[in-house]
């Protein structure tokens, strides 16, 4: 009897600790199985480096979504980011994205000027002006081989 009450007590720490880790896991990894706090919206960029998946898009300096997907537009040969927002965020026609860096080399991030001079951006919509994020090694080729000097001299 005492062996059967010792196992039940194991077996039900163990579904305990599975609970905790399934929640955690939830939590941690921010897993939403209901997406109705969010709705997308797109940006084009020429180049997304350093951007991934899962980073922050912020507005003011308070994240308000995340970067959801990035492809590349074959015929525009341009790089699409679905953005999702939080529903109670509003970002309008005339709305600006540029890419930006977190600190001196830390991670990349969206910040978005949500305007405010135009119509809602719905669901689906596009920010149509967008700054690409700059790249500090091609700056830096560029001026160790002269380029950046040569220009300014013609």
């Amino acid at each position: 009897m005492k062996k059967y009450s010792l196992e039940t007590a194991v077996g039900v720490f163990v579904l305990i600790g599975i609970i905790c880790i399934a929640y955690m896991t939830i939590k941690l990894g921010k897993v939403t199985f209901i997406e109705d706090n969010y709705y997308p919206i797109y940006a084009d960029f020429t180049t997304v480096s350093g951007l991934r998946i899962g980073n922050p898009v912020e507005i003011d300096g308070i994240e308000v979504g995340r970067v959801e997907k990035m492809s590349i537009d074959q015929q525009r040969q341009i790089a699409v980011v679905e953005l999702k927002i939080n529903r109670g965020i509003k970002v309008y026609d005339d709305a600006s994205a540029a890419i930006k860096t977190a600190g001196l080399i830390g991670d990349k991030f969206i910040k978005i000027d949500p305007g405010g001079g135009g119509d809602l951006l719905k669901p689906g919509d596009r920010i149509s002006e967008t700054t690409s994020p700059l790249d500090i090694e091609d700056l830096i080729g560029k001026y160790a081989f002269g380029d950046v000097a040569n220009k300014g001299n013609k």
